[in-house]
């Protein structure tokens, strides 16, 4: 029922890239940079590369500037750092270029282990690895992976925001744990504060939902119709929970508001609009939805939808236009009960000359009770007053056994007719 919400793939921007490259920049000039005083951090001092290795970073960062990719990388894998930090940061810096040109997946995170495992990074390096390691997880589906490297950065750097909780949201949720969705979901939720984010709704209800918790998935749906009225998807999917529910009072209101919002641009759901119209007792609502749509081509005019409409005509007791469709209905398909209900309904109509065509047709066809409808056309011809017909269609009614004494009845009495008018039959 529902567009689930799937990790996108990382795209690590040129803007973010730079960031990640350019945190420490000692390239401008590395000696006056390595006698600076070390900012001190919360965790861990600032550690700068050794100028042998600070040479060929910053040729490789010239030729990223210059958006020579490979060439960058290719000095990166030349480099032969002796100085754990100098290969912890050299390895960084050839993940994030592997991230930058998207064709090795796997690559970039082995390049990634190699520069968080031994935590020598700065700060802000190590943290935004361990993030960039963690999105990589998610992409090659290593949901497990990816899980303890998002909760390491948060031990890390003591930071969560909202995405980084739906990132592990959707991992429960591509491992088939389905109850660990709601906690990280709920704490994006708490992240987002007043600038709302559907994503985390999305996986709370989908959880519900494939745990058959449909209360629970209704109470999250109400309030996100609340959050993001605008968004028709919601308007549409709670009444359809509150169906799963079985309160249909409430689906019948949402929906029936849904669509005086605007809301309701496809066949199915128009059509369910109408059903629920018809079950909350409302058919005329329902008759005259279905016309409109069908008139306008949204909802097909087939057997089904035709059917739909009469029975709302029908029941609505506008029996001219429930006979009308049952006629467009009886055509379409060539089928005798179709045409047996139009003929019923244009005699109840007072519209016997019709009816008589109709059920004629219904018995040429074929019906198991051609007796009941013999005798409507006898009754047809006699409110016609042609007593004659009337007589020769009330003796054919007689062989049925199902109507023979309702028929011996409406025979005498149109013989008595007849006689009283002079009418021979």
């Amino acid at each position: 029922m529902f567009s689930k919400v799937m990790f996108k793939k990382v795209s690590t921007s040129l803007v973010v890239v730079a960031s990640l490259l350019v945190a420490q920049a000692p390239f401008a000039n590395y000696a006056e940079a390595a006698g600076a005083d070390k900012v001190e951090k919360k965790k861990r001092p600032t550690q700068l590369i050794g100028p042998r290795v600070g040479k060929k970073v910053q040729k490789a960062f010239e030729l990223y500037s210059a958006d020579d990719i490979k060439g960058a990388l290719a000095i990166l894998l030349e480099i032969d750092a002796s100085k754990d930090y100098d290969k912890a940061y050299v390895n960084r810096m050839v993940a994030v270029m592997y991230a930058t040109l998207g064709d090795n997946e796997q690559l970039t995170i082995d390049y990634l282990k190699k520069a968080v495992e031994p935590d020598i990074l700065n700060e802000v390096d190590h943290g935004e690895s361990l993030k960039l390691l963690g999105d990589m997880q998610m992409q090659t589906k290593d949901f497990e992976g990816a899980l303890k490297t998002y909760y390491a950065w948060m031990d890390f750097t003591g930071e969560s925001d909202g995405q980084t909780y739906i990132k592990i949201a959707n991992a429960y949720y591509s491992l088939k744990q389905l109850d660990k969705v709601i906690e990280p979901a709920d704490k994006a939720i708490a992240a987002f504060g007043d600038k709302p984010n559907q994503n985390p709704y999305i996986l709370k209800v989908t959880s519900y939902y494939e745990r058959k918790k449909y209360k629970e998935a209704v109470k999250v749906l109400e309030t996100v119709i609340q959050l993001f009225p605008e968004n028709k998807q919601w308007w549409t999917q709670l009444p359809m929970f509150y169906l799963l529910i079985e309160d249909y009072d409430k689906a019948v209101q949402t929906l029936d508001l849904a669509y005086k919002l605007g809301h309701l641009d496809k066949e199915g759901q128009i059509k369910t609009l109408a059903s629920l119209y018809s079950q909350s007792a409302t058919p005329y609502k329902a008759a005259l939805l279905l016309e409109k749509y069908i008139a306008s081509g949204l909802v097909k005019r087939d057997d089904t939808n035709i059917s739909s409409l009469a029975n709302a005509w029908h029941s609505a007791q506008h029996i001219d236009k429930a006979a009308s469709y049952y006629g467009e209905l009886a055509k379409m398909t060539n089928n005798a009960k179709h045409y047996s209900k139009q003929g019923m309904l244009l005699k109840q109509d007072e519209q016997f000359a019709n009816a008589i065509v109709a059920l004629n047709k219904a018995i040429e066809l074929g019906v198991s009770n051609d007796g009941r409808l013999y005798m409507s056309i006898a009754e047809s011809y006699f409110y016609l007053e042609e007593y004659k017909q009337a007589y020769t269609a009330i003796e054919k009614a007689m062989k049925d056994p199902s109507v023979r004494k309702s028929a011996k009845g409406w025979k005498n009495f149109i013989v008595d007719t007849a006689r009283r008018k002079n009418v021979t039959i």
